[in-house]
């Protein structure tokens, strides 16, 4: 699944394109998606110009003058440029195509993700409950460790959960736990304040590097430009069950944490 750093390298990729555009066009030949694309999308949008693309936690924002086009890559979805002239493929469901004959081609083989619309000055109920940016000041030790207290599961769940912090997902969350010494099945209202501030720091130590990256490429990612990522060469444990720890040799255990693979290093988190 595109997560946070994979969503960034896409708005980043994206952007030069569509920022200041006018759009032309916009061809759905698939409208089932996760929510079904609203029939009166093409209306709402043709003939606006893009004023910035945003992201907030795992969803794009094309802003425009008459609302937002919300856009989320959902399971195996890429957002890329494309020649108009290139024949689209079985998955690319929905063609957006500018003035001056630029095209950002939407690709979505599970049709998990969404586009979707919001009026200027309102707020999408997928975005109204979401926590900080992780990469904003808003977000650092203290807010983990003020927003654990009380909670009894595991800290992996608790970082990973949206209303505490977005876009923490399953990859950097193994990741940031094992830089900061931390297993991922200790009790969230256990840790204490020092330790989360370090947690904290490696979560944004990890995304940033992530997107310097362009993402991880596991199966189906590719950015905006259609390359991949190339922060998988730097997974310290995640997929790496069974093999060295790269800081102490320990062979790398892995346990099922909220239905998500979990692996850690049992000499180095405690």
């Amino acid at each position: 699944m595109p997560e946070l750093p994979e969503v960034e390298t896409t708005r980043r990729g994206v952007e030069p394109y569509s920022r200041g555009s006018v759009v032309r066009q916009l061809v759905v030949r698939e409208p089932r998606l996760r929510w079904p694309v609203p029939d009166d999308l093409a209306a709402l949008l043709c003939g606006q110009t893009i004023v910035a693309v945003e992201r907030r936690a795992k969803y794009l924002l094309f802003r425009t003058a008459a609302g937002s086009l919300i856009v989320h890559l959902g399971m195996s979805g890429s957002l890329r440029v494309a020649s108009p002239t290139e024949a689209p493929g079985r998955h690319d469901h929905i063609d957006l195509l500018f003035e001056g004959g630029h095209c950002l081609r939407y690709n979505d083989p599970r049709r998990f993700g969404c586009f979707l619309w919001v009026e200027p000055g309102r707020q999408h109920p997928l975005l109204s409950n979401l926590g900080p940016e992780p990469l904003s000041a808003e977000f650092d030790g203290e807010t983990l460790y003020r927003r654990s207290r009380g909670r009894g599961g595991p800290v992996k769940n608790f970082i990973m959960d949206g209303k505490v912090v977005v876009g923490v997902g399953n990859i950097y969350a193994n990741e940031a736990l094992f830089l900061s010494g931390i297993r991922p099945d200790r009790r969230a209202g256990r840790i204490s304040h020092c330790r989360y501030q370090s947690l904290a720091e490696n979560i944004k130590q990890v995304l940033t590097s992530a997107i310097e990256q362009g993402g991880t490429t596991l199966k189906d990612f590719v950015g905006g430009d259609g390359k991949p990522g190339y922060f998988a060469r730097q997974l310290l444990v995640y997929g790496r069950a069974g093999q060295p720890c790269k800081s102490c040799g320990t062979a790398l255990r892995e346990l099922r944490l909220g239905q998500r693979s979990s692996v850690y290093c049992v000499a180095c988190q405690r």
